[in-house]
């Protein structure tokens, strides 16, 4: 008994015969995204978490082949620009966490 069917192409369908993404890609969509908005949302708030898990996903992403790769690509300029902004108030605060 097997669980799952082997599959044999890039793409396969389901019971509508629609076009379904193989799930690695999905997640690599998904992680391409996931990386874009939390390096957007990293730049006004806790940037020193948010910044390196954006550069992750996005790593990720490219490295598994996602078809949104500027998007991953943003997310990855939007991490090391998260980054960037932290050590700048860092060195405008002489702290290691910024207030507006």
């Amino acid at each position: 008994m097997q669980l799952t069917a082997p599959a044999t192409s890039s793409t396969t369908t389901d019971n509508n015969n629609a076009a379904v993404k193989p799930t690695g890609r999905r997640d690599a969509d998904g992680m391409a995204v996931a990386s874009f908005i939390l390096g957007l949302v990293g730049l006004l708030v806790l940037n020193v978490f948010l910044g390196p898990i954006a550069i992750a996903l996005a790593g990720v992403a490219l490295w598994r082949g996602t078809a949104r790769r500027g998007r991953a690509f943003l997310g990855l300029g939007l991490g090391i620009a998260d980054l960037l902004v932290l050590v700048a108030f860092m060195q405008l605060d002489s702290t290691v966490s910024w207030s507006f």
